[in-house]
């Protein structure tokens, strides 16, 4: 009589489980970690926020669109002959704004409106030139005998609507935690960028409030960041023992820094001459309050700012000398930003550990 095989279920000890669960586990972390590497390295490099960016045109030239030639800035003539003023968008105490149209394309006409300040609207045109770079809007031409200059089109304007922009249907989805933390990345990207830049250390001095500080800078179509006004960009010189001034007028408030604000009390009246100038860490002391903007009061923002608490107080410290650098600043934006995305992506991993 033909016997029938029997068939043997194999048991796992619960060790051999147990080790298999954590090889599998330690597999899955080390996938994450890939990934993220590679997604972080996308943002940094190729998202607009390197240094170096080959897809910037060379100095005196300029690209719009998905146009792959460069050309060079236009002339008075070119301006005066090609571009077609629409409708006025914006007036402030040194120029008018007006949006335009060159060649089919929509571009920002801006023009002196107030003589006595042409000094400041030459200074910001000097600026404009000198710091192109993706920190910057691009500038595409200029007409220094008739004081207007020529820069891109961005649709969605100043940061000052950015929480409007981010509540329409279209942009619902970018309102997340680390996109907008990803915004303040890119606006103390631009604060190290003034810092260390071709020219020297530069301060940013029209940042006397927080809606001032949001009008200088552009919110692109892609969700990133641009500074668009710089007009008043004072140069720092330690070695030469100069340091600046933002303006000739008293600075009040608390989001000033201290160093900015009259020192000698309300009884002693305020003078230009016996205000003692200061260094570009001002620019620092305001960082937390622009990012505490950028963060808004979406779910996960208040965890974000309990991991910045730290270096947001280190901002705030009265000493100009003890608060960190913009690229400080930034090294923890960045691990914060990778800790939470890790965080967010396997929860519980830690205690599975």
């Amino acid at each position: 009589m033909e016997k029938k095989p029997h068939f043997v279920r194999r048991e796992f000890a619960p060790r051999e489980v147990s080790s298999v669960s954590c090889v599998l586990l330690l597999a899955a972390v080390l996938l994450l970690n890939a990934l993220l590497y590679l997604y972080l390295n996308k943002f940094y490099a190729s998202s607009g926020r390197a240094e170096a960016d080959p897809s910037l045109c060379p100095y005196g030239y300029f690209k719009l669109g998905a146009v792959k030639n460069c050309s060079p800035w236009l002339s008075c003539e070119a301006i005066n002959r090609e571009v077609r003023k629409l409708k006025c968008v914006g007036e402030g105490a040194v120029k008018k704004v007006f949006f335009s149209e060159w060649k089919e394309n929509k571009v920002v006409l801006s023009q002196l409106t107030n003589s006595e300040l042409k000094e400041d609207f030459l200074h910001g045109l000097k600026m404009l030139k000198a710091l192109q770079s993706k920190h910057v809007v691009q500038l595409l031409g200029y007409c220094e005998q008739q004081f207007t200059i020529l820069t891109e089109y961005h649709p969605l304007g100043s940061l000052r609507g950015l929480n409007e922009t981010l509540h329409i249907p279209k942009y619902k989805g970018m309102n997340t935690w680390h996109r907008r933390l990803m915004l303040a990345m890119d606006y103390v990207s631009i604060i190290r960028y003034l810092h260390s830049s071709p020219l020297g250390t530069l301060v940013m001095c029209d940042s006397n409030d927080l809606d001032k500080v949001l009008s200088q800078y552009l919110l692109t179509s892609d969700f990133h960041v641009l500074v668009n006004d710089l007009d008043a960009l004072p140069l720092v010189n330690r070695s030469a023992g100069m340091l600046v001034k933002c303006g000739h007028r008293e600075l009040r408030g608390e989001f000033v820094a201290p160093e900015q604000r009259w020192p000698y009390g309300e009884e002693v009246p305020f003078e230009d001459d016996l205000m003692p100038p200061y260094d570009e860490k001002t620019d620092i002391w305001k960082i937390p309050d622009v990012s505490n903007f950028f963060l808004g009061h979406v779910e996960g923002s208040d965890i974000v700012r309990l991991h910045l608490f730290d270096i947001h107080a280190a901002c705030k410290k009265e000493d100009p000398a003890e608060r960190p650098s913009a690229q400080e600043v930034l090294d923890t934006y960045r691990k914060v930003l990778t800790l939470l995305i890790r965080e967010a992506a396997m929860p519980g991993t830690r205690e599975m550990l």
